[in-house]
């Protein structure tokens, strides 16, 4: 990864499909300081307490055949939902001017999400995408990491 240039005022988005970290660049290019700025956490129920019926059965409307209906992953809906509120989100802080330039830290799956969810106006503030799992990460260390 070439060295990744984070302006001053610049926000790091650091998010996995649960928790996401919006940080901002206090420092300047040469010696980012990321101070935290919003924390968006979503509870993980257990999959028992998001989805209570067993899956479904289809049946054909030839013969006697009958199949199963694939189980619903509520795990993946929740996630979704929350990146496409996090997509939000940033889109109105890009069109309120809080920030002129975003970079997103996401595992690979998180950013497809996002891909999709984001608005022209936060395509146009993207300055880079960094397909890591940096989340659980202190702040500190998540610079170091984007910087080395």
């Amino acid at each position: 990864m070439a060295e990744l240039k984070i302006d001053n005022g610049a926000w790091v988005v650091v998010c996995d499909g649960a928790k996401a970290l919006v940080l901002e660049n206090a420092g300047n290019r040469m010696t980012p300081r990321l101070t935290t700025k919003e924390v968006y956490e979503q509870p993980e129920p257990r999959t028992s307490e998001l989805g209570t019926d067993k899956p479904g059965r289809a049946i054909s409307s030839v013969g006697s055949a009958r199949s199963a209906v694939e189980q619903t992953d509520w795990h993946d809906q929740a996630e979704q939902k929350f990146l496409a509120k996090l997509a939000a989100r940033l889109d109105k802080a890009i069109q309120a001017g809080e920030t002129r330039a975003l970079i997103v830290v996401a595992p690979p799956r998180a950013i497809g999400v996002l891909r999709r969810e984001f608005s022209q106006h936060v395509r146009q503030a993207l300055k880079a995408e960094v397909e890591k799992d940096y989340v659980k990460l202190p702040v500190d260390q998540i610079v170091r990491h984007l910087v080395a």
